[in-house]
């Protein structure tokens, strides 16, 4: 099996998001990144991740003894089974902000596409596992919902609704979450792909209600190089692509108070995801997008080493 410490990715193959986002077509943008990641990989774990973390379980008093299997069994003295195929296959919906905020890009993309063509890519890599993925797209409501579904034509659908361009005017990140809280039945994945521009006093209770409900929760912050520094030189007149509200703002008075309250704001959402348990990322949308996806490995190999210590150790 692989490890996150035995697999790495070569930095020479990343491909430059500028030179993506050329590519008009969604599905072709998250092939280039993907066949990208895996050819950029010194050992690739192509088999699957996710039936490489649960390809086993314990035996438990009730299981079919005629699944156990004995070569584990003699390697490591404990019982363990094979889990059926609809116990291996991950579930994933992948919920995508495409509010007013997202539509903003000092380079000559916004991170409403950055943020579309990460979802995509995540998709397409799960969906050659044979995971199921599914998507929700929200600004300030629920705008498109697709179950997670493994068969064909499904990706071609998704691909679709994440093409549609960003059209909000909010942020609402309660609607998405309570709705897809409501609408998942059996556990799996839930990945949140948004800028998080928005208040997070309601954030944490509705990530609590979500991880209650036995989900794993991956978290993406998606940013603009210009808003971690307020990276604009003249003093202009700026309107709120949310509340329409026209600002005038002075970037060398600004800046300093701009920076400390946008830095204890994304500190507040990481502090809050490190609570949860939760998997964070931040990405600016001039990073390659196969570092995002090779963090997203790494962090389900390690979340399956603590699921296989809190069982009783690896099966070596």
């Amino acid at each position: 099996m692989a490890t996150a410490t035995d697999t790495s990715i070569s930095s020479a193959r990343l491909i430059d998001p500028q030179a993506l986002m050329t590519i008009r077509s969604l599905e072709l943008r998250a092939r280039a990144v993907v066949e990208g990641f895996w050819s950029g990989m010194h050992r690739s774990p192509y088999h699957g991740f996710s039936v490489e973390f649960t390809e086993y379980r314990q035996y438990t008093s009730g299981d079919d003894p005629r699944f156990l299997d004995w070569r584990v069994f003699a390697r490591s003295d404990r019982y363990f089974i094979k889990k059926y195929e609809d116990e291996t296959n991950l579930r994933v919906h992948v919920l995508a902000d495409q509010s007013r905020s997202m539509d903003y890009g000092s380079r000559d993309y916004t991170k409403a596409q950055y943020a579309a063509t990460l979802a995509a890519t995540l998709a397409y890599f799960l969906y050659l596992q044979g995971d199921a993925v599914g998507l929700l797209t929200f600004d300030e409501q629920v705008r498109d919902f697709l179950p997670a579904r493994h068969r064909a034509g499904h990706l071609r659908h998704l691909m679709l609704a994440l093409e549609r361009p960003a059209a909000g005017k909010g942020t609402d990140l309660t609607a998405p979450l309570e709705r897809i809280t409501s609408l998942i039945r059996k556990r799996g994945m839930v990945v949140l792909i948004s800028d998080f521009l928005a208040p997070l006093d309601r954030l944490e209770r509705n990530l609590i209600a979500l991880t209650a409900s036995g989900h794993e929760l991956t978290v993406f912050q998606v940013l603009d190089p210009a808003e971690l520094t307020l990276g604009i030189e003249q003093a202009a007149l700026f309107e709120d692509v949310e509340s329409a509200r026209t600002l005038y703002v002075d970037p060398a008075q600004a800046r300093t108070g701009y920076v400390k309250k946008f830095e204890a704001h994304c500190e507040a959402l990481r502090a809050s995801c490190r609570k949860l348990g939760a998997s964070f990322h931040s990405l600016r949308t001039d990073q390659a997008l196969e570092l995002a996806l090779f963090e997203f490995l790494q962090a389900r190999m390690r979340r399956g080493r603590q699921v296989r210590r809190a069982q009783g150790g690896g099966l070596a």
